[in-house]
């Protein structure tokens, strides 16, 4: 059992850290993917069953200058109150102050306070102690449960542990999922071990890449970033995306691959088009040997079948990036087809991870969350989290 299942949370107020940062539709405000949310219930539910009270504290978008009405929690209060079957959400209009703390202090066991977004004060982002120590004030348990916030060292998530002493500050149910997940894929992987990283830029991919040819024995790569890796080769890429910067690390990448007996595999064919559009004109072609003028925008058929072959001989998966634009319905096949291969690895006995936010929202597209064993809810964090790196977030409340 965890710490946080064995502990009883009776008459006790719980101080939670969730990850309620959800798109919001821009003229209604009507919350338009609520993962996040869902993913926190368990957590929350267990403390009201415990006969404890909750008290919510996040961020929701970007604030620049204080508060703005555009990213106020107040517009997810009702939906928190259909998730937790009809619960009561106080809200308060500030995350400290007197409202906060009056509110805090009133709350008896079975009931939910929502604190206004963290991000209205620059001292949340800062990691500012003063702000930490006023926010640790309104509870007597400190919980983090924003896994997708892990890897900031920020007031709410870093710095406010330090406020609790270490059997009242825990991780909750979502950060638990997060971390044993991602443990079993770094650190307990069964063999073959396949990662299969898309995307746009191989910038943005290449500490992961780097850490996991000590882990991996296949590395399927798709997307954008593809097409550097095929020209670092000495391919022909057309129009196709390329960071011409990234060319020798994309090389030296290849090498040091080869000198450790990892497999990469890039697409063998592409679907290229004569224009950025979901109107535009496509061919097949073959991936090294894309003609001018023309743009890789999906791995190709014989890709699909490649990739998805690697897919269905391992035993650890991990996903981290779509292989084409599978947003236009021209180019979503590759990564509709990585999915179906996933799924069917899973079905199998394999252990899959798909994480960040873009393989998350094809998953959730396409039908596959129930398919896959875990859907991680922090892009930023796990990314950071396979790179090798301790997340501020997690030292904080083992410390």
């Amino acid at each position: 059992m965890s710490k946080f299942s064995d502990h009883n949370f009776a008459d006790e107020k719980a101080l939670i850290r969730v990850d309620f940062n959800v798109p919001l539709d821009k003229q209604t405000f009507a919350i338009t993917d609520d993962t996040r949310m869902r993913a926190a219930v368990p957590t929350i539910k267990k403390i009201l069953a415990d006969g404890g009270s909750v008290i919510l504290m996040s961020h929701l978008g970007r604030p620049k200058e204080g508060p703005e009405d555009k990213y106020s929690l107040k517009h997810i209060v009702s939906h928190l109150g259909e998730l937790l079957d009809g619960v009561t959400i106080e809200f308060a209009d500030d995350c400290i102050g007197a409202q906060a703390t009056e509110k805090a202090a009133a709350l008896q066991p079975g009931q939910v306070l929502l604190l206004e977004n963290l991000r209205f004060y620059k001292q949340e982002e800062k990691g500012d102690e003063a702000f930490a120590e006023k926010l640790s004030k309104l509870g007597d348990v400190y919980i983090n449960d924003a896994f997708g916030t892990a890897h900031r060292a920020h007031a709410s998530t870093a710095v406010i542990a330090k406020f609790f002493p270490g059997e009242k500050k825990m991780f909750g149910l979502v950060m638990e999922g997060e971390v044993k997940s991602a443990e079993k894929v770094l650190h307990q992987s069964e063999k073959p071990f396949v990662a299969i990283i898309g995307g746009a830029k191989v910038s943005d991919k290449i500490l992961i890449i780097e850490n996991l040819l000590e882990r991996a024995t296949d590395i399927i790569i798709g997307g954008g970033m593809a097409y550097t890796f095929m020209k670092a080769r000495g391919g022909k890429i057309g129009n196709s995306l390329c960071e011409d910067d990234r060319l020798d690390t994309a090389k030296d990448l290849l090498e040091k691959a080869t000198a450790k007996g990892v497999s990469i595999h890039l697409p063998e064919d592409s679907v290229i088009a004569d224009k950025f559009d979901k109107e535009a004109n496509t061919k097949v072609s073959v991936s090294d040997a894309i003609p001018d003028g023309w743009m890789g925008l999906d791995i190709g058929p014989k890709a699909q079948g490649v990739f998805a072959e690697v897919i269905r001989k391992s035993k650890t998966i991990l996903w981290n990036g779509p292989m084409g634009v599978f947003e236009m319905e021209k180019f979503q096949s590759g990564t509709k087809a990585i999915a179906d291969a996933v799924a069917e690895s899973t079905e199998n006995g394999a252990f899959s991870l798909v994480g960040g936010g873009d393989s998350v929202a094809a998953v959730n597209q396409f039908g596959y969350t129930d398919k896959v064993s875990y859907v991680s809810t922090g892009g930023g964090a796990m990314l950071e989290y396979f790179e090798g790196k301790e997340l501020p977030g997690i030292a904080a409340v083992n410390a």
